[in-house]
């Protein structure tokens, strides 16, 4: 049964739809292999490079540490001679003297005896006078042979065995590294990366991260430690950076090979405090606060609406002052000057010692008190949006949860107005605290 044109043409056209999606179906996989391909090469020619350059490294360093080795030797050599030639020096130039005075008085006493006993009897009697003081019979003593140094070499052969065995087992290849870079999260000014063992049989003590800008040649450690997950602040937005990771395992110094780096890059723009308020000093980066000397008190604000819900906004307090229940950490609707904390309308916040106000209320539950090294952070998500039908007042309605020292709170926010964004702010009534936001 032969098919309708129409038919025909709705069958061409799908037959040709599904032939597009396969050829980019097809294409797509040969991207992922020709990327495969790649990285073997590129990274068999990067192991290729390390190895050479190492074992380069080690043929220079031996050369050099055997150099030092011989200059060593040599130099002891030379002063075990010195030393115990000089003694047998002075014998020498002793006996050679003796030589030369026995053979002046063997000369002298042969030409006195050849003139006779007559005439010549003053010679005779100057000879033997002057032979009596001549101690001809003391001699100085040699040591023998047995009692002098015989300096050697002592040379163990069995050295170029060790070094062999030691040069055989030096190195290895790895085609896969222990761990993987596992997700990279961006956070406004930063970004957080986490990462997993891939080979079960690999028992990690310790992890490495280093990062580095796509233009720069060189990494840079960013943190070593047991943890599996770090954020990596003064990021620049919108600009590619490369990360890696490897490990060490556990009871060995040397570090396992690199992770596959992993591109990461953050589009959220940097939260940063507002400049020039009186009571605080604020880092190059305007990301850190430090309560300062200064009487002026007041909320030291963000200097824009840079949060956004949905979003994670954490504070980690770096150095901490003398407390008060006035203390304030937390976010808000809109700036509003002359308060001196932000627990007041419109806002949501922490108190240094643990207490949590909204719209200017306590709360029941309170978090653990705040000390140095802490980190509270705010989660915040819209619930509905347009009016309540509740007696509360307000049409925008959050669902907010602050977390610090393991422990959290959650409850809802009720604003006045909706708003798509939110400053954060801070208050201290007492100089010496410094917090960090990202």
């Amino acid at each position: 049964m032969e098919l309708e044109p129409e038919q025909l043409l709705q069958e061409a056209r799908e037959n040709v739809e599904a032939a597009q999606s396969y050829r980019r179906e097809l294409g797509q996989r040969l991207q992922g292999l020709r990327e495969a391909q790649r990285q073997i090469k590129e990274s068999a020619s990067q192991t290729r490079d390390v190895l050479k350059q190492h074992f380069n490294d080690l043929k220079g360093t031996l050369g050099k540490l055997l150099d030092e080795r011989l200059v060593t030797l040599l130099q002891e050599v030379d002063a075990i001679e010195q030393e115990t030639i000089k003694p047998l020096d002075d014998c020498q130039k002793l006996i050679e003297h003796g030589v030369h005075t026995a053979e002046d008085l063997v000369q002298e006493g042969e030409i006195a005896i050849l003139g006779g006993v007559g005439e010549q009897n003053e010679k005779l009697w100057n000879f033997t006078k002057k032979a009596s003081h001549i101690q001809l019979d003391s001699l100085p003593e040699v040591p023998l042979l047995v009692d002098v140094p015989c300096l050697s070499a002592q040379l163990d052969d069995s050295i170029l065995n060790i070094v062999k065995d030691h040069i055989f087992k030096h190195g290895t290849v790895a085609s896969r590294p222990p761990v993987q870079i596992e997700e990279l999260i961006e956070k406004p000014g930063g970004i957080i990366v986490r990462w997993c063992k891939v080979d079960d049989d690999f028992i990690a003590q310790d992890y490495r991260l280093q990062f580095r800008k796509c233009t720069s040649n060189h990494f840079e450690d960013v943190y070593v430690g047991s943890e599996t997950e770090f954020i990596v602040l003064h990021i620049d937005p919108n600009v590619d950076y490369q990360f890696r990771v490897c490990a060490r395992g556990d009871g060995r110094q040397e570090w396992s090979p690199w992770s596959v780096p992993q591109m990461g890059h953050s589009t959220l723009v940097p939260h940063e405090w507002t400049a020039g308020f009186e009571g605080y000093s604020l880092s190059s980066r305007r990301n850190i606060a430090l309560r300062n000397d200064s009487e002026s008190s007041g909320v030291l604000y963000s200097s824009a609406p840079t949060y956004f819900c949905g979003q994670t906004l954490t504070f980690r307090v770096e150095t901490v002052g003398q407390p008060d229940r006035r203390d304030s950490i937390g976010v808000c609707a809109e700036k509003q000057n002359g308060y001196d904390s932000l627990q007041r309308d419109q806002a949501v916040c922490i108190s240094t010692n643990g207490a949590v106000f909204v719209n200017g209320k306590e709360m029941t539950n309170q978090l653990p008190a705040v000390t140095s090294g802490s980190t509270v952070t705010f989660d915040i998500e819209a619930v509905t949006l347009g009016s309540t039908n509740n007696n509360e007042g307000g049409n925008f309605k959050l669902r907010v949860t602050i977390s610090s020292n393991n422990r959290e709170v959650v409850f809802d926010w009720l604003l006045d107005q909706s708003c798509g964004s939110l400053y954060f702010g801070c208050s201290f009534f007492y100089p010496g605290w410094k917090v960090l936001v990202f």
